[in-house]
């Protein structure tokens, strides 16, 4: 009895130690940080998954632990280790840090709280009385985001009207209509409102949609919502699969401006530049403005290459895309145990399993006449599907995906040495991931150093599809251990903190303006890289057109995507400001934006005008730039249009009566912009007003910062209010020595009173009017033709993405 009294009280102890002992031994996951990444040219997976084989005794081993590689911008790995090997990974040579995971809460649709217009700064019910009008591909009406519960009928302003053809609005979506000039209709294109390409969806959630729970297939779960959610929807179509017609963007224009819109986001463009009144989006964001309408538009995404900016004028908002502190990865695992890592959005999970991995060009469909050269790139109907199915492919070009799709093949893994570093994430109709191409060659080496030939593969494979059912897995497996026959898996992406934001991206057009190189464009920019947003269920759901999964939501990327951020911007300051100009909104914006990182961009303010948009601080401006028709008549002037057109615009007589050609220094814009030509010195002088929209007794302080070879003054520099509403005059003088072949240079003008900062970019730079466009390029838009809506860079610009270099 003694010895059970005994064991008894010892049983809780010995317990105790065990769990102790177990909880010891399990491994979880931790954090290894080891600084920058090397300089020398290695594989930090192979050096991480080496480290690895140390302490936990084996290749296999190491395999299973490593969950992360980091080695694209900086070094370190994750793995699930016990205490102990943690321990022993902290003592090792380029170790700086060792930590267990820790689970974030979801911020998903981060765009708006990374601007910091998080949920309990909107919802003013002012809000409900501001009209957007998105010219776009319609909308899906049924869509969450844009449920009505808890609107209002819409406001007394309201005199659009809605187009029932299989559609019906609500008290979110006020009005819907659609245009179709060419009357051409393409396979899954609907006469009616209603969207079935997505973008116009993705752009009207993005803009005004209510909060609704969001993802994509999984990834990214959590709420979505617009800048402002209380705001009205006004739809006008004008997009179809064909493209957007010039007629139909006008009629949208005049329709959206009787209807009495507040606001019209334009994520749509010409990829040729047009004189402002030979370009529809021009001339209709022109008249909106004359009717105290704001138009935001989308810059274009033919960047990284300068003077491609488009939507320049400068009665319009020009938006540019950057990104946001999230990105997607999709991790790849060899059989040997390496990971790399892809920049990729796949929402499909293989659950870790392996399966035999092929370079493209060892499937050739000679059938067709194909051959290696062709099928490396795995081109949609080059590939030999007998050899392809079941099987993850390598492929030497970034593609749709449909090429190993309809060959049966399991997943792809892409590199492509025209994109490197890529900057937006694109998803594919099956498992993939897009690595780098130095990534890419350590993969295609191990494929040739551990491949049978083709023909035993071929044969094999065969025997592979006749048992799969049975044993599949096992038989993977087989065929590599014992035919050395290599294998791959691709994991499920994730979603990483992206220190970096907010950067511009590369498929985001560049300025100076083709058209007005005195006016700096574009002139902000906004969230336009992996935003989740409302979809089209009818709308191919990744990169592939040919994609039929459906879903509410997708992740996609674009300045389409950034405009839409600019327009619930300017609607959240309407809101708050009814009666405040389209300049002295777009004013606000630009004066307030957060200032981008220089070192982190070549081309500057070319690159983001401005600064990124910040919401809440463009409510309280302190001083605005504000400009009225006759200011932008009289900038026309100057610059030359004809006398007789300008006045039938303004059906006034006296225009341009008094005014002599010249520079476009004068328009009271919010930012300043000196083209120098070669050899010529630096010599400007701009006037500007400021109207104080802040505290009545004020006094502003002016602040310089420009380069060495720069001068600047600013006269006066002082400016003292004494009521709101009363406006300054200042003017500044620029100057310098000649200079040529100079690229852009900037600084900026500040005014502050203590409490505002008002703040204005002043660019110099070497060029000359028209270039390039002066150039014969045989690129300029025939008559007749139309402008395309700019879809994400995943639909048009895919080679595009991140830097490119010429093939070797």
């Amino acid at each position: 009895m003694a010895k059970a009294g005994i064991f008894s009280l010892l049983y809780p102890l010995l317990l105790s130690a065990l769990v102790l002992n177990c909880h010891c031994q399990e491994r979880k996951l931790h954090i290894v940080y080891m600084g920058g990444r090397p300089q020398e040219d290695v594989s930090v997976a192979a050096k991480h998954h080496s480290m690895l084989h140390r302490v936990l005794g084996s290749a296999s081993a190491a395999r299973d632990s490593l969950v992360h590689s980091y080695g694209r911008s900086f070094n370190g790995f994750a793995a699930k280790l016990t205490q102990e090997e943690a321990a022993r990974i902290s003592e090792m040579e380029g170790v700086i840090s060792v930590n267990p995971n820790r689970m974030f809460k979801h911020h998903t649709t981060r765009s708006w709280d990374f601007m910091n217009l998080t949920t309990d700064k909107v919802g003013d019910p002012q809000e409900s009385d501001v009209i957007i009008g998105l010219l776009d591909t319609g909308v899906w009406p049924e869509h969450p985001s844009f449920n009505d519960s808890g609107f209002g009928p819409p406001p007394a302003k309201w005199k659009g009207t809605c187009m029932t053809a299989n559609f019906t609005c609500n008290n979110k979506i006020i009005g819907a209509r659609y245009y179709n000039s060419e009357n051409a209709y393409y396979d899954g294109d609907i006469p009616s409102p209603r969207d079935s390409e997505g973008h116009g969806t993705h752009t009207a959630s993005t803009a005004s949609g209510v909060e609704v729970e969001a993802s994509y297939f999984g990834l990214a779960k959590g709420i979505a919502r617009g800048g402002v959610p209380k705001s009205r929807i006004a739809v006008y179509k004008v997009c179809w699969a064909f493209g957007c017609s010039s007629a139909d963007i006008l009629k949208a224009f005049d329709d959206a401006i009787a209807d009495g819109v507040d606001i019209i986001s334009v994520s749509l463009g010409s990829d040729w530049p047009d004189d402002y009144f030979d370009d529809p989006i021009a001339i209709g964001s022109f008249h909106a403005m004359r009717n105290g309408i704001l138009t935001s538009n989308s810059a274009g995404n033919s960047g990284p290459f300068p003077v491609t900016v488009s939507n320049y004028a400068p009665w319009s908002l020009t938006v540019a895309a950057s990104t946001i502190d999230r990105k997607f990865v999709a991790r790849m695992q060899l059989g040997n145990g390496q990971i790399f890592t892809g920049i990729t959005i796949n929402t499909f999970d293989l659950n870790g399993t392996s399966y035999p991995l092929i370079w493209g060009g060892d499937a050739a469909n000679y059938t067709i006449g194909s051959s290696p050269d062709i099928a490396k790139y795995c081109i949609t109907g080059a590939m030999n599907a007998d050899i392809v199915a079941g099987k993850i492919v390598f492929c030497e070009a970034l593609w749709d995906g449909s090429g190993i799709l309809l060959a049966n093949g399991v997943g792809t893994i892409m590199a492509d040495v025209l994109v490197e570093n890529p900057d937006v994430a694109f998803s594919w109709p099956l498992p993939a991931t897009l690595i780098s191409p130095e990534d890419g060659k350590i993969v295609l080496e191990y494929i040739k150093k551990h491949r049978v030939g083709a023909s035993t593969s071929f044969i094999f494979s065969a025997l592979v599809h006749f048992f799969a059912s049975l044993f599949n897995k096992f038989i993977t497996y087989m065929e590599h251990f014992l035919f050395r026959n290599p294998i791959a898996t691709i994991f499920y992406s994730d979603a990483w903190k992206d220190a970096m934001a907010p950067i511009v991206v590369s498929f985001s057009s560049r300025g100076p303006s083709p058209i007005t190189p005195d006016i700096l464009k574009p002139d902000i920019t906004a969230p336009g890289v992996d935003i989740l947003a409302g979809w089209s269920p009818l709308s191919p759901s990744s990169i592939y057109y040919g994609d039929e999964r459906s879903t509410l939501f997708n992740i996609i990327s674009g300045t389409s995507m950034s405009c839409p951020h600019a327009s619930g911007a300017a609607a959240y300051v309407k809101a708050l400001h009814p009666n405040w100009s389209p300049a002295a909104i777009k004013s606000a914006l630009m004066t307030t934006a957060y200032v981008m990182d220089p070192r982190k961009h070549n081309d500057l303010e070319f690159a983001y005008g401005s600064g990124q948009i910040n919401p809440v601080a463009a409510r309280d401006p302190g001083l605005v730039f504000d400009a009225s028709e006759t200011d932008y008549i009289n900038f026309l002037c100057k610059q030359g249009y004809n006398t007789s057109t300008l006045r039938l615009v303004t059906g006034d007589n006296s225009t341009c009566a008094s005014i002599s050609l010249g520079r476009a220094w004068d328009l009271n814009y919010p930012s300043f912009s000196l083209y120098v030509e070669d050899g010529q010195p630096i010599t400007g002088t701009f006037t500007r007003t400021v109207t104080n929209v802040g505290a009545a007794n004020s006094t502003y302080k002016a602040s310089l910062y420009m380069p060495f070879l720069v001068s600047v003054t600013v006269e006066p520099s002082i400016l003292t209010f004494s009521a709101i509403g009363e406006t300054q005059t200042f003017t500044v003088n620029v100057t310098g020595p000649a200079i040529s072949q100079q690229p852009i240079t900037s600084g900026a003008i500040t005014w502050t009173d203590g409490t505002h900062v008002v703040r204005t970019p002043l660019v110099v730079y070497n060029y000359i009017p028209g270039a390039p466009y002066n150039l014969d390029s045989g690129e300029s838009m025939a008559p007749g033709s139309t402008p395309t809506f700019q879809h994400s860079s995943v639909y048009q610009k895919i080679g595009s993405i991140g830097r490119r270099k010429a093939h070797p």
